[in-house]
């Protein structure tokens, strides 16, 4: 009677063991996932119940291969070269918010600008400064207006337009990514892929993510400088930084900035170092700080300054040098204090 009582009590611990296994394994937890694309840093975090780091490479990887000029074998490359008019949903994606920003900006923000940008030297070419009949040249076809998308295919007018998304391809990308994260079970997830981030819920600590927005200070000769400008609470929300203080050449002792007005193809030069936007999708927070730098400091605050979806804040700096930040409600808002 006793050894059956022991096999019993054995019997049932094991049956509880099996019934709390699966429970024991779907518990949740903060992941972290860090590495390099695209020549910038990524950190993700999230809570989950599996670590969803091949699904992140999976989706990068995809990314690069539809929408990335820099890959010989992509997408884009191909349909830039006239290869191809047939695009995937990752093309369509971008397209359709850089037409949306586009149209709303009054054309100032334009993937189209890639020759132009090539002709500066900041594309995948590199050169010297163009003479204004090459860059008069050039606008004769730049403009999203030369072209459209026909259910899964895009129309140039001119063979010779060709598209660059990378001032929204890092937007689309952590976009893609929080949505996958959400997909499996994620509630509470960060995202931040070279400066542009999206955050959903809180972190491990239970507090609303927190996130830092740097001062336009260029880099040293040891690499970036990242001085806060200021520290956002973000939840279900976006934000994206462009500037002109780190990325820029000399030529010929003029300082030529990587924003490029599609215009009047020249670059953009004043006294606007940077443009972080809050928005609902990571996407329209990039496109739209490209904007900004295009458009300046003046149209920028004119447009954004009772703006109720984009939260804004520009820094620029005066005739004596000194920083000058400026942001609507709706980004003061979000500043933790």
């Amino acid at each position: 009677m006793l050894k059956s009582k022991k096999y019993y009590a054995v019997l049932l611990v094991l049956l509880l063991l099996l019934v709390a296994l699966p429970f024991m394994r779907s518990r949740k937890k903060f992941v972290t996932n860090t590495g390099v694309v695209w020549t910038t840093e990524y950190h993700i975090t999230y809570e989950a119940r599996d670590d969803l780091n091949d699904s992140i490479q999976l989706l990068l990887t995809m990314i690069d291969n539809s929408v990335s000029p820099y890959n010989t074998q992509s997408l884009v490359t191909a349909i830039n070269e006239g290869k191809s008019d047939v695009v995937d949903r990752l093309f369509k994606a971008l397209y359709t918010k850089a037409l949306e920003v586009n149209k709303t900006s009054g054309g100032v923000y334009d993937p189209t600008v890639m020759p132009l940008v090539n002709a500066l030297g900041f594309g995948y070419k590199s050169g010297q400064l163009p003479t204004k009949e090459q860059i008069d040249s050039i606008l004769v076809f730049v403009g999203m207006e030369h072209t459209k998308l026909q259910g899964n295919k895009v129309v140039k007018d001119d063979p010779r337009v060709q598209f660059d998304f990378s001032s929204i391809a890092k937007g689309l990308a952590c976009d893609e990514i929080a949505a996958m994260l959400a997909r499996n079970g994620a509630e509470n997830y960060m995202v931040e892929i070279g400066g542009e981030v999206v955050a959903h819920g809180v972190n491990e600590r239970g507090e609303t993510w927190r996130v830092s927005v740097d001062m336009p200070v260029p880099d040293d000769e040891n690499g970036a400088v990242h001085t806060n400008a200021v520290v956002l609470n973000l939840d279900s929300m976006a934000v994206a930084t462009s500037g002109s203080y780190r990325k820029f050449k000399e030529v010929d002792g003029k300082k030529v900035s990587h924003i490029v007005n599609p215009k009047t193809g020249a670059s953009e030069t004043s006294n606007l170092l940077s443009v972080s936007i809050v928005a609902p999708d990571c996407m329209s927070a990039d496109a739209w700080a490209t904007a900004c730098m295009a458009m300046g400091l003046e149209k920028t605050q004119s447009m954004m300054e009772k703006n109720s979806k984009l939260g804004v804040m520009t820094i620029s700096v005066d005739e004596e040098g000194n920083f000058v930040v400026w942001s609507n409600k709706l980004f003061a808002d979000l500043i933790n204090v």
